[in-house]
């Protein structure tokens, strides 16, 4: 179900994008802010609703709709939980090995005497 939403989300993404750029714009922009804008410029005026525009309405409600959704599932299903909570396996013990010599015989040498330095 999460991936079939997120296949569905991308999807509306890319068309919601693309009805978005095809659009025409309200020919003023951030321009015509500046001196001489009429309030109707400013405040954006009232067009008529096309298909397009619609549609992106519609796409986008869809899209914030989807992602609440993909926001609820993945919060259910991914419990935290903690590294130590896992399942530990015993250590296996180890045989105690026999006592064994050395290859080299080691002799001890004799000290010698310091000399005084008096």
């Amino acid at each position: 179900m999460f991936l079939v939403l997120l296949i569905v989300l991308i999807i509306i993404c890319f068309v919601l994008v693309g009805g978005v750029l095809m659009q025409a714009g309200t020919g003023g922009g951030l321009a015509a802010m500046g001196g001489g804008a009429s309030t109707d410029t400013f405040l954006g005026g009232r067009q008529a609703a096309t298909i397009l525009t619609k549609a992106t309405w519609w796409l986008g409600g869809i899209f914030l709709g989807i992602c609440l959704i993909l926001a609820v599932l993945s919060t259910q299903s991914a419990t935290p939980r903690s590294v130590l909570e896992g399942e530990q396996v015993a250590p296996t013990p180890v045989a105690p090995q026999p006592q064994q010599q050395l290859p080299i015989d080691v002799e001890p040498q004799p000290q010698q005497p310091t000399p005084n330095p008096n």
